[in-house]
């Protein structure tokens, strides 16, 4: 394995990849590739419990995958780099290819 600024770019692939290795956190990134949602927005549409939902989008936000901005008394959620979103797509029509 090389050293250095290229293993540096591989840790932080790694990083990438295990934030987004739980399948609702792969559906989140989803619905957010199409634009700015709110977590009640997120739950509606993925029949998931709220602190569920709100649990994941932390663990992404800490990831830098997503970023949040308040709207009123509430936080819109959007992602942070479209990148993300290719990558999910990729993997997730992938999936759908190897059954």
């Amino acid at each position: 394995m090389t050293t250095g600024n290229g293993y540096e770019a591989y840790e932080g692939a790694g990083e990438l990849l295990r934030a987004l290795s739980a399948p609702i956190r792969v559906a989140i990134v989803t619905e957010l590739a199409g634009g700015e949602r709110c977590v009640h927005e997120l739950v509606e549409t993925l029949g998931a419990p709220q602190p569920l939902v709100s649990q994941h989008l932390r663990v992404l936000r800490g990831a830098g995958v997503v970023r949040g901005s308040r709207r009123g008394r509430e936080i819109a959620y959007a992602l942070v780099d479209e990148h993300v979103a290719h990558i999910v797509a990729d993997a997730v029509s992938h999936a759908r290819e190897a059954r």
